[in-house]
């Protein structure tokens, strides 16, 4: 895949132009002694948004690319989050707030509908391997009891079940 092949994916050029808008329109504003914490922050997780979509594209198996979608979906949000506090304490106008979040919300709906048409269309369902998954059944654990104390005890191995 290559940068040509993203620039048509209209979900994937709305995440890079959020994440360009938030870096150039909303960091700047933030005050010094927020460089290295909350400016960190919102820069990553906006960052991450076009960037775990590209790389769901780039698996080629619906599967994968849906992963990717979640992931990128849950750094927008993140991003959201980060935007909502800085309004709170004062550090945006209630424009820039309203404006962000709408662009937000937006891209939220494309990332969903991408999602869809994934799912849908089922990309990559017949890639090798794609039947086969693994389970891997888990063991019951032991558990010691060596407090002397504790009503019951005699220093046995217990499974989880027989301590219910």
């Amino acid at each position: 895949m290559s940068v040509s092949g993203l620039e048509k994916l209209d979900v994937w050029c709305k995440a890079r132009d959020f994440a360009i808008r938030v870096n150039k329109e909303a960091l700047p504003l933030l005050p010094p002694e927020e460089k290295w914490s909350l400016n960190q922050q919102i820069r990553r997780s906006s960052q991450s948004i076009p960037a775990n979509i590209a790389e769901g594209h780039g698996r080629f198996y619906f599967q994968d690319n849906v992963r990717f979608c979640y992931i990128a979906r849950g750094s927008l949000e993140e991003t959201l989050s980060h935007i909502v506090y800085a309004y709170k304490v004062g550090y945006f106008s209630e424009t820039l707030y309203k404006s962000l979040v709408v662009d937000g919300e937006n891209l939220n709906r494309l990332i969903n509908g991408y999602i869809s048409f994934l799912k849908k269309s089922k990309q990559g369902a017949n890639e090798p391997g794609e039947n086969y998954s693994v389970h891997e059944i888990s063991p019951d654990y032991a558990i010691e009891d060596n407090d002397p104390l504790s009503p019951g005890s005699n220093n046995e191995y217990r499974t989880p079940k027989e301590l219910l």
